[in-house]
């Protein structure tokens, strides 16, 4: 049996800091949520601080959530034998299938991934290429497309892989769900499998790995998910990292990938730990049967990995997330790209919290309490659009109206600000640090949230209207700079900011008074001034060597 030893002198350093952040922001909540009580507002001044309110107590919520998190991985019993999370081997090699579903990917790209999958060590696999490509949609190049289809077979035969073929019906979700029809023996008209590799051997498939068509597995991935979905035969899936290598000359996939390192380090360790890890769509083991108990991928949502995983939590199964890098990929390369990957996530996320919050309505106890936090923290992420807009709005607003009037006293505001802040910043970047991440590369990757407000205002509130969306890819290739007229929210926010910054330094001239809130509604101008106009830096993407 495992032997199990408490956390080290730093982990609990860190579980310490963590606690003592947690409760600085708890402080400064309450705090924040009593000056507005006592403040003394006109009513249309109150609705400017009841939105700043609001948006202060969602960050104050999800920094939370963080460092709840943060505590938890810190402080958590590891295993000295066999390892923390799993064997690198299983005892036994029940069969595999490796697939990948593609829309019309660029053929370099599905050669890069199929041949990872060629290359995998696990003895028992089935690789699988699921080709989603619409060849029939009119005003479509035939020519192209023949040759296109042609080379696709040519692909798969060169490298044994059996290519999978279906009447078109929806997309990533609906095409794994007729895979799993078809090895279930319910296929239907229209599909077409060839099997370019030897027929599989006996045995039906256990585990189904699944990547998207820019991600290329490690040739040791499946071993060490096979071992652990072994030892807990109620475990629906284990996710794996995302991780880009385009971003040495790019500067968008450089901090989107750094965007992915935040989530998948502490945030997703923390979730597991509670079972509450959330499928992420590429470099994921599902069990067949978990997925066949659920009805399959859960087609309704364009993030089909987040609804079905809670489909998966609702029946009773169980998720894990191991965090070792065992695959690698490509990230958006301009913010074009960016900017769709992020809508579709995001449309999709907010759609599935509408669902969230009516299940929990009807039946609380569906969940335990830590899943539905964790849910709830998941879903809402994507109304930072709006949180960071009305940030921007508030500043300005002082200096150029003087709305609110009302100015809490300086010194009772730092007494309760400097301590969370300062706290949560330092553990923040302390902790990262910890594992390999620069700052530099940090905040690059902080930076290009607020600069995707409007993306992800726009895709919150058509799924808060039940808009579902349509499923599309991201580009994995080539980048090319917006034209400034796209990105009309951002600089036009930003040239608010130095007016307002500009305006307030002539009030704090002629008036010089309110003293400090003039000074910090112009910093906080200034500083998001600089945020906004860095999407020029971003918007030429490409570095030179």
């Amino acid at each position: 049996m495992s032997k199990l030893r408490l956390a080290t002198p730093k982990a609990f350093l860190v579980g310490g800091l963590a606690c003592l952040t947690m409760m600085s922001v708890s402080v400064y909540m309450a705090a924040r949520f009593l000056f507005f009580l006592l403040s003394e507002y006109r009513w249309y001044e109150q609705c400017v601080a009841f939105l700043l309110l609001g948006a202060e107590l969602f960050i104050l919520v999800h920094s939370f959530g963080y460092f709840m998190n943060l505590f938890r991985v810190a402080m958590r019993k590891k295993e000295v034998e066999p390892g923390p999370l799993a064997p690198e081997r299983p005892e036994s090699y029940p069969p595999v299938a490796i697939i990948v579903s593609s829309f019309q990917e660029p053929l370099q790209v599905l050669e890069d991934t199929l041949t990872c999958f060629y290359n995998l060590t696990y003895p028992n696999k089935q690789l699988y290429f699921l080709d989603d490509t619409r060849y029939d949609l009119p005003g479509r190049n035939e020519g192209e497309m023949d040759r296109y289809r042609a080379a696709v077979d040519e692909l798969c035969s060169s490298l044994e892989i059996s290519l999978f073929r279906r009447r078109w019906h929806g997309a990533k979700a609906g095409m794994i769900n007729d895979f799993l029809d078809y090895l279930a023996g319910r296929a239907r008209e229209g599909f077409q499998m060839r099997h370019f590799a030897p027929l599989p051997p006996s045995g039906e498939v256990k585990y189904i790995c699944v990547f998207d068509a820019d991600m290329n597995p490690f040739p040791d991935f499946v071993e060490p998910l096979v071992a652990r979905m072994e030892e807990e035969p109620r475990l629906a899936f284990v996710q794996t990292p995302q991780y880009y290598t385009n971003f040495e000359l790019n500067r968008v996939a450089r901090a989107s990938g750094l965007q992915q390192a935040i989530f998948y380090e502490y945030i997703c360790e923390g979730k597991s730990l509670q079972d509450a890890m959330f499928c992420c769509g590429t470099n994921v083991m599902f069990r067949r049967e978990a997925l066949e108990d659920v009805g399959g991928f859960d087609h309704t949502s364009v993030t089909e990995d987040f609804a079905t995983s809670l489909k998966f939590h609702m029946a009773g199964w169980h998720s894990a997330y191991l965090n070792k890098v065992c695959a690698f990929g490509m990230g958006p390369e301009d913010l074009a790209g960016y900017f769709k990957q992020q809508f579709r996530w995001a449309l999709g996320t907010v759609g599935l919290y509408r669902i969230i919050l009516m299940e929990f309505l009807k039946n609380p106890r569906r969940l335990p309490a830590a899943k539905w936090w964790e849910y709830f923290l998941s879903g809402t992420h994507y109304f930072i659009g709006w949180v960071f807009l009305i940030l921007v709005l508030c500043p300005i607003l002082f200096l150029v109206t003087g709305v609110p009037s009302y100015f809490i006293r300086p010194e009772l505001y730092f007494i309760f600000f400097t301590p969370y802040i300062v706290l949560s910043l330092s553990l923040f970047l302390w902790t990262l640090s910890r594992r390999s991440y620069h700052l530099k590369e940090i905040f690059g990757g902080l930076v290009l949230t607020p600069l995707t407000f409007p993306v992800y205002m726009k895709a919150s509130f058509l799924a808060m209207l039940g808009v579902r969306g349509t499923f599309g890819i991201t580009p994995k290739t080539g980048n090319s700079s917006l034209p400034l007229t796209s990105l009309w929210p951002q600089l036009s926010l930003a040239f608010a900011c130095a007016f307002a910054a500009v305006w307030g330094g002539m009030r704090l001239y002629y008036e010089g008074d309110p003293l400090s809130a003039l000074v910090i509604n112009i910093l906080w101008c200034l500083y998001h001034f600089l945020i906004l106009t860095s999407l020029l830096y971003f918007n030429f993407s490409e570095e030179k060597e």
